[in-house]
């Protein structure tokens, strides 16, 4: 499966980090005063709202610097299918609510723009291989793509994500929902807003959790 480019529709998920939008590397550029300390964050990933998600997950990352060990472990989710996953910031540093579903082809849900407000903007893409940058944020065939599944990667993250996490404004989201339950992404909601060669099940956040 080749890898998707990022239609105009996402730009407002990683226009606030500029140059890693434009690179294809990481974005990593070590600041001569980084924090060295190193810091624990833990997030448990609850279902979003009004996606009818049955799913559970936790999440942690540990930094020191720029380099984050990231732990992943989710189970319940659409089996043999992809699942988005990111750290987003400078939102508020929450998870949507009900507040932030709106109608998607008639049906009431939340799509990822419905939680831009609550989670931000796309800070890293929690990959498998390669690029972790916000250029990978629908490297659908770099993500894992089963309904349960342990994910641990340490990687470099950039200066602006590491000051997100350590303040307590990064959220993890891990996308993807089978939101009419019949055991694959179709276009029961439309497509995706994010890319219309997807349907917006494939890109819908199905758990979401603060990292502290």
């Amino acid at each position: 499966m080749r890898k998707l480019l990022i239609p105009a529709a996402i730009a407002a998920l990683v226009m606030p980090f500029g140059v890693a939008v434009a690179s294809a590397d990481t974005g990593h550029h070590p600041s001569p005063k980084q924090d060295q300390r190193n810091t624990f964050t833990y997030a448990l990933l609850l279902p979003v709202a009004n996606n009818r998600v049955q799913g559970i997950g936790t999440a942690t990352v540990v930094l020191h610097g720029h380099d984050a060990k990231i732990t992943i472990h989710v189970r319940g989710l659409l089996n043999h299918a992809p699942h988005a996953m990111h750290i987003h910031v400078k939102g508020s540093g929450e998870c949507p609510t009900t507040d932030d579903s709106r109608l998607h082809n008639g049906h009431l849900a939340t799509s990822t723009t419905d939680g831009l407000r609550a989670y931000g903007a796309i800070g890293t893409s929690l990959t498998t291989t390669g690029d972790t940058s916000p250029n990978s944020a629908l490297a659908i065939d770099r993500f894992p793509s089963a309904g349960t599944y342990t994910y641990s990667r340490t990687i470099q993250i950039t200066d602006d994500v590491a000051q997100q996490v350590r303040r307590d404004n990064a959220v993890v989201v891990v996308h993807g929902i089978d939101y009419n339950k019949n055991g694959k992404y179709d276009t029961v909601l439309g497509a995706s807003e994010l890319n219309p060669m997807l349907p917006q099940e494939a890109t819908a956040p199905a758990l979401c959790g603060p990292l502290h």
